[in-house]
């Protein structure tokens, strides 16, 4: 079957407007940056990008500006699995951004090996970025906003935390404890007033992606999909404002699946 076309662009809405955004690993062009893109398109007053490559980063933000005409879009170096790191961050976002409003948690890392075939380092890779990073940033935002009895916080699960797949069991792993991470935590922040809860895309195109799959795979498993396509970065950027917007106001510890089938 051939793949399908994706739909048009959706325009912004102001979903989120006013509001202040703090995005991790947002250089490149995979679903960070195009939630960065979204959330200045729906209305931020400013927007902190972080990553590890500070020169894919700079151009990201260069491209954030010329692309949507916010200016107020800054980038900060942050490796999510350094606590040092997560916290100067935190910092940062809080003093340019005068508060941070959404946090969205992207960064992750994949792979594809067999178990039989996984070193403890490759194990502890993905899980060290994917859930241990995700953990930090929720833990250091958390007390910047728990005080001030408001806060987003919008998580990038996978429908892998369900759905078994060969050659994944340390992402699968990862990403079905930021499911859970997403849930414990969304109770707890929720006597603040914070809200919290993930996407979970199924499989989404990205330069990144197609560097560590198979493109074979990739479209094998976009061919599965309902649509028969992946779909765009952009439209899981989508449901991420609608979780970092007062529409979802009465949501918290959700799972919500950016896909045409959960499992």
């Amino acid at each position: 079957m051939a793949l399908k076309s994706p739909p048009p662009y959706v325009k912004g809405h102001n979903l989120i407007e006013g509001k202040s955004v703090l995005i991790t690993a947002a250089a490149g062009a995979g679903i960070g940056f195009a939630a960065a893109k979204r959330a200045a398109e729906e209305g931020a007053r400013g927007i902190v990008v972080s990553d590890i490559h500070q020169g894919r980063l700079i151009k990201s933000v260069e491209a954030l500006k010329a692309e949507t005409g916010l200016d107020a879009i800054y980038p900060k170096l942050c490796n999510v699995t350094i606590e040092s790191d997560v916290q100067e961050l935190v910092d940062y976002a809080e003093e340019v951004l005068q508060g941070v409003d959404v946090l969205i948690n992207n960064a992750g890392l994949g792979g594809t090996v067999m178990l039989t075939d996984m070193s403890d380092a490759q194990w502890s890779s993905v899980l060290d970025v994917t859930l241990n990073g995700t953990m930090r940033m929720i833990r250091a935002m958390l007390k910047k906003m728990q005080p001030r009895g408001a806060g987003v916080i919008v998580n990038n699960a996978s429908v892998l935390g369900w759905r078994a797949q060969k050659e994944q069991c340390h992402y699968a792993a990862a990403k079905a404890g930021v499911m859970a991470l997403t849930r414990c935590a969304a109770l707890e922040a929720a006597d603040f007033g914070v809200r919290i809860n993930a996407v979970s895309p199924s499989i989404a195109f990205h330069d990144f992606l197609k560097k560590t799959t198979p493109i074979e795979l990739l479209e094998e498993l976009a061919s599965k999909e309902a649509f028969g396509r992946a779909a765009e970065v952009w439209e899981v950027a989508n449901v991420m404002m609608f979780l970092a917007s007062d529409y979802s106001s009465y949501m918290t510890g959700e799972i919500v699946p950016v896909s045409s089938q959960r499992a």
